[in-house]
């Protein structure tokens, strides 16, 4: 759906004022798309810069307020909240990355639902140095996979108790009792740590970087 579709329609999220979750409705008037500013869609999921944030939560020039009445009544709001007050805000527009940091695989066509990852997608999966993935069914043995090679052997669907992600100061033997001492204090990058350093190496280093930001 394109920004006009989803910006015309009148929705009435009950969510705002009843206590019990129920869906939302539409209105019958549609309004005009918007002069004063453009809007943007994007990922669900978002990593914001302190600074960023705080723009958000003090909104000197009133724009982040102005923007959250605008999205009390659009469909989808996550996905464009934060992109249009970004992408209208010039200062911030520098520090855009568009990637969600997620590694997600669509149906196709229409790819409009992910694909539920299997063991099948796990080599896939780590070779895309993503440090987010989704969709998993429940109790899949993909997710023990995850537990097992890449977050420490922390037991079935991560619930061992007392386990926690190793990180780089458990050295290369993995004995993270073993590191305890003078020097436990010092975190050094594991593994996982370097396939995000080379994802974020191809996502602000690619030529289409700046090209990308708002568009």
């Amino acid at each position: 759906m394109c920004r006009g579709q989803r910006a015309q329609p009148l929705i009435v999220d009950p969510g705002l004022y009843a206590s019990k979750k129920q869906d939302i409705f539409y209105a019958s008037g549609r309004r005009e798309l918007p002069t004063a500013f453009r809007l943007y869609t994007g990922s669900a999921w978002v990593a914001l810069t302190r600074d960023f944030a705080e723009y958000v939560v003090w909104g000197w020039d009133n724009l982040p307020r102005t923007m959250l009445m605008y999205y009390a009544n659009f469909v989808s709001s996550p996905e464009g909240y934060f992109q249009t007050v970004l992408c209208n805000a010039p200062r911030f527009v520098p520090t855009v990355a568009n990637h969600d940091l997620h590694h997600i695989q669509w149906d196709v066509p229409p790819r409009q639902h992910p694909h539920a990852l299997t063991l099948g997608d796990m080599d896939r999966m780590v070779r895309s140095d993503a440090p987010f993935a989704r969709k998993f069914a429940r109790d899949d043995p993909v997710l023990d996979a995850i537990d097992a090679q890449l977050l420490g052997g922390r037991g079935g669907n991560g619930t061992a108790a007392g386990m926690f992600v190793r990180g780089g100061w458990c050295g290369e033997s993995g004995d993270c009792e073993g590191a305890a001492g003078a020097e436990d204090w010092v975190l050094r990058p594991g593994p996982g740590a370097e396939r995000l350093r080379r994802l974020m190496d191809r996502i602000v280093r690619s030529e289409a970087f700046a090209n990308r930001q708002c568009k």
